[in-house]
Parts: structure tokens; sequence; C-alpha cells
């Protein structure tokens, strides 16, 4: 089964990675750069989790937010206990667009990038246009941009390594893929095996 998608004018904000304690708690891997302000007790997510999951269409509200040994841990509405919270492992959190969201750097919408020019930099400084973005599809790893390149689709890991610039003002995404992502390697010439030496005969 497949995960629902999030709707278009909604921002990726979180992901619960394992419960925590026996009280219901989750630990989160952050997608914000503002998490005390996210996840402030009453903010509501809307959950990215298979289909097959009882959360499937649901919301969820926070009922507190801490930092334990560093690691931010939420609590939420109606999980009381690990048991409730284990359900909710590997879900994505998502919050409905608004302007404290589309301030936040490093962070764009699925409809913001669709449509974006692909532009490859090559060490040598050469730029080329090598597709355009068809679609984002969000794993919880990590996201992918879906790149259309002819009749072909190049999947991009979404990350700044690959994806360095994003400027959605120039209409661009430009990356710097590893080798053969977007063409094939040759193949190596094989190599004949190096003929034995004969001991010469003694006279």
């Amino acid at each position: 089964m497949t995960a629902a998608k999030p709707a278009k004018n909604q921002l990726r904000v979180g992901r619960l990675v394992k419960a925590h304690g026996l009280k219901g708690a989750l630990k989160l891997e952050l997608y914000t750069d503002d998490p005390d302000g996210r996840f402030v007790p009453g903010a509501a997510f809307t959950l990215q989790v298979p289909e097959h999951s009882q959360w499937h269409g649901e919301t969820i509200t926070v009922r507190e937010f801490r930092w334990m040994n560093q690691q931010p841990v939420v609590f939420f509405e109606g999980v009381d206990d690990r048991n409730a919270a284990d359900t909710l492992v590997r879900a994505i959190l998502w919050v409905d667009e608004d302007e404290d969201a589309a301030a936040e750097p490093d962070a764009w919408y699925d409809h913001q990038l669709v449509g974006l020019d692909v532009v490859r930099a090559f060490p040598s400084g050469d730029r080329v246009v090598v597709g355009e973005v068809a679609r984002v599809e969000h794993f919880p790893a990590q996201d992918l941009l879906v790149v259309k390149t002819g009749e072909d689709e190049v999947l991009v890991p979404f990350v700044a390594a690959i994806v360095p610039e994003v400027d959605i003002e120039g209409g661009r995404v430009v990356v710097t893929p590893p080798a053969g992502l977007f063409e094939e390697l040759p193949e190596a010439e094989p190599t004949a095996p190096a003929e034995a030496e004969t001991p010469e005969a003694e006279d």
C-alpha cells in the first residue's frame, strides 16, 4: 500500500521515528527550523501514513512538546500509552500552508517545485538544462525529485549534496548528480589476463 499524499498547499515539518517511554511520547525527526513554535499545545497536523493504517486520513493534535537529552519528543491527544504511540511510528507530519511556513528557509511546497527546470552543474562551470521536475515523492528516509528527461524519469535524492540550489523565482533547481544518474556509464573494457612467464630452459 502507498502512503496518503499531502495536499499541494501543505508543508512537511516532522516524522515520528520511535515511541519513547510508556506514556505515549514519540521521538521526532524535525524538518522545521522552529520546532518550539510549530509543536505548541493545540497545534494540529495532517498524517501521512500507509492506507492500511488506522490513522489514514486523520489529523492529530499536540498535547505537549519537550526536549529530552537534546532530542525532541512530542505527546499527542488521545495517544496515552506506548502501544498507541507504536501505531504512529514512521508517520510524516504536515501543516497547512501559512505565512510562517513560507518564511522558513530551505522549505518548499511540492507545487512550487513541480515544473522547475533542472539544471546540471559541471565541475568545469558549464550548466545544462537536463529536464524538469515532474513531481516530488516523499519517503521516510528522504524526498526524491522525479525529473522528466525526454521519455524517461530520473529519481534525484532531494539533499543538499545533490541539489545545492533551489531558485523558485528563477524557475530552476541546480543539481550536481553523481556520475551515472543522468547517463549510462560506459562499460569497462575487460582486461586480458597477464600471460604467465615460462621459465627458460637451462642448458
